[in-house]
């Protein structure tokens, strides 16, 4: 059944947060086309605004200078004040990503399990810097790792959303609780 686009009733930008492979984007682009508002993606905007990809961008700058250029990126883009933004894993968790997301828009976590990350990292891990030269067992340790570090960031989000909840229904129900 389709969504009526009127449905969502928060008018502001939703920002989708979580580990790498967790379903930001996916779910992003599906809000966005259900409800007719326009979809960022962080990291595809950097890639866009570098004419680099974010492989190409951490290999000539490293880690530290990408967060640094993610910040800059998140924080002086104009989003269009209804846009759904997706943003890469670990920009809650650097300089004051979060507490500027929370302050700019409505914040979604979504909190998938370690195996479905680690099944669909394995598949794409060649694309994302941090992964790339990992066994199996390494990224499943990596996402382990990551993921207790990240967790204090990504649950200052409005709204958790655990794997199961994933579709564009929910998000809007979840929202329309709120306003």
């Amino acid at each position: 059944m389709p969504i009526n686009p009127n449905s969502l009733t928060y008018e502001g930008i939703i920002f989708f947060i979580g580990f790498m492979g967790c379903g930001k984007s996916r779910l992003g682009k599906k809000l966005a086309a259900n409800t007719n508002r326009p979809f960022i993606d962080l990291d595809a905007l950097i890639e866009q605004n570098e004419s680099k990809t974010i492989t190409q961008i951490f290999d000539e700058i490293g880690e530290n200078k990408f967060r640094e250029l993610e910040k800059t990126t998140l924080q002086n883009s104009h989003f269009p004040p209804n846009a759904i933004v997706s943003t890469g894993g670990g920009a809650p968790c650097f300089f004051d990503n979060m507490q500027w997301m929370n302050a700019h828009g409505l914040t979604f976590f979504i909190d998938t399990p370690i195996p479905i990350l680690a099944s669909r990292l394995i598949k794409g891990k060649a694309i994302r810097p941090l992964i790339a030269n990992k066994t199996e067992q390494q990224l499943i340790n990596y996402i382990e790792t990551k993921l207790l570090e990240r967790r204090p960031y990504y649950q200052k989000a409005t709204i958790s959303l655990a794997q199961a909840d994933i579709t564009p229904e929910i998000v809007i129900e979840k929202i329309n609780k709120i306003f």
